[in-house]
């Protein structure tokens, strides 16, 4: 291995706040914050938004979302334009002036 090129791994504590979950791994991540681990080391702390404790895809539960919600949001934004309008419901179209006679 060359010298120099390699970045320098050390042991950073890994912390999902979702999940209260906390896991100690090798990395070369960089970060303010320290935290004191179960050994009684301290280590620097890097948080995380998800991980395997809070994904849908490990923990087998999934968020179902409020999809009619979002749904009626949009008919009603989009009622009075042309794509709100369903088949048959278009007003149907007064003759002209020269027609009626």
């Amino acid at each position: 291995m060359k010298k120099g090129i390699h970045p320098n791994y050390r042991p950073v504590v890994f912390q999902d706040a979702a999940a209260n979950f906390s896991f100690l791994s090798s990395s070369t991540v960089q970060t303010n914050e320290t935290v004191k681990w179960e050994d009684g080391n301290e280590y620097p702390l890097y948080k995380l938004e998800i991980s395997s404790a809070s994904h849908p895809y490990f923990t087998g539960k999934m968020k179902f979302l409020d999809t009619t919600g979002r749904v009626e949001k949009f008919q009603n934004k989009y009622k009075n334009s042309a794509y709100g309008k369903k088949a048959g419901e278009a007003k149907p179209e007064e003759p002209k002036a020269e027609e009626k006679k």
